[in-house]
């Protein structure tokens, strides 16, 4: 690992802190607006959905709407820009679509899973990721399923462990791959580091490995492209880069690896406007800002002939402590370059601006 020092060296500034009477689990910025959402748990056991507006300096509510469950997780992914509908997992293992205009009574609606659903990913909507508008859930239940919101309520897609297999927590999932009519993927990982890629083309596990520790969090760079790269981040300050491109038979996929801190690396998300630079979010309340450097060749072929990936390197671009709680959710802006939200167990969502991303 290399850190980018200098004058060029971006800087993660708070632009601003809003205190919250409630736990948040989530937060994700409104398409094509300077609104953001903010997701999680009151103290009294109920769900929480509160929509902000950034003005200036200061955020503003524009509403907050109380739900029978704490609710875990949120996307847009699945949605069109006209609708910008957001689709929410809770505790109780509901997945609802609301219409943020009239958000009193969901306009999908389905109990997809026994227990809490910890993860949720769309794709296929807003532009992004050709095919059918669909959104995977990830559950404590061992079940990771895909959903497409026009059918009724059975999944298009359920993958869990098979008859005599032992159910793991399903702790994050992720779309890729989707980029034409017939491709997708879905990327599953689980409390004891198993990481599973799920082709929905072929309904076949394509591949999996383990990375020895809880994993917490995985995304692709991009969706909407073939595989190129993915991040997945664990339980004990580490993550790890793959390179999609070339899948070995037998060694699957080429990484590399950085230990970020000593506790849990809760997410990752790549900058929408440049694939290769990254934000994790700590357990130790910091930030780490990350770039790949791609090696000279990607692939190389084997003493057998058979074709191999390449890992690249990583270098450190930027860290910064914000809380002294955990960071456990983190978003950019899709239309903004820079511009991020975060939200802390402090009961804090902060949004930060993340200057010169334009020279890196």
């Amino acid at each position: 690992m290399s850190a980018v020092l200098g004058p060029e060296r971006p800087q993660v500034v708070s632009h601003v802190q809003q205190a919250l009477s409630y736990t948040v689990f989530d937060c994700k910025w409104v398409p094509r607006s300077a609104r953001l959402m903010c997701l999680g748990s009151a103290a009294r056991g109920t769900g929480v959905i509160q929509l902000y507006e950034l003005h200036g300096a200061r955020l503003e509510v524009l509403r907050e709407i109380e739900k029978p469950k704490p609710i875990k997780c949120g996307t847009f992914g699945a949605t069109s820009l006209q609708q910008r509908y957001l689709a929410t997992g809770d505790f109780d293992g509901n997945l609802n679509i609301w219409n943020l205009e009239a958000p009193e009574i969901p306009v999908y609606s389905v109990k997809g899973h026994k227990e809490i659903i910890n993860s949720i990913d769309g794709v296929g909507g807003l532009g992004i990721g050709e095919g059918a508008p669909e959104i995977v859930t990830g559950s404590r239940d061992g079940t990771v399923k895909v959903w497409d919101p026009r059918q009724n309520d059975t999944p298009v897609a359920n993958m869990e462990p098979a008859q005599g297999e032992s159910k793991r927590d399903c702790w994050t999932v992720a779309f890729g791959n989707a980029y034409n009519q017939e491709e997708r993927v879905v990327c599953a990982g689980y409390d004891n580091g198993d990481i599973k890629l799920f082709d929905l083309k072929t309904m076949s596990l394509r591949w999996e490995t383990n990375i020895k520790n809880g994993v917490c969090s995985v995304e692709f760079d991009r969706k909407d492209i073939n595989m190129n790269k993915l991040v997945a981040t664990s339980l004990e300050g580490k993550f790890h880069v793959f390179d999609m491109r070339t899948q070995h038979p037998t060694k699957g996929f080429a990484s590399v690896s950085e230990k970020a801190q000593k506790s849990t690396i809760w997410q990752v998300r790549h900058l929408p406007q440049n694939r290769d630079i990254f934000m994790t979010s700590g357990g130790s309340g910091s930030l780490h800002l990350w770039k790949y450097e791609y090696p000279a060749q990607r692939s190389k072929k084997d003493s057998e002939g058979s074709e191999m990936g390449v890992a690249g390197s990583l270098s450190l671009l930027q860290n910064v402590t914000l809380s002294t709680q955990p960071i456990s959710s983190l978003d950019w802006s899709p239309d903004k370059k820079g511009l991020c939200v975060c939200g802390a167990f402090d009961q804090t969502v902060r949004v930060l601006i993340v200057t010169k991303l334009n020279k890196i």
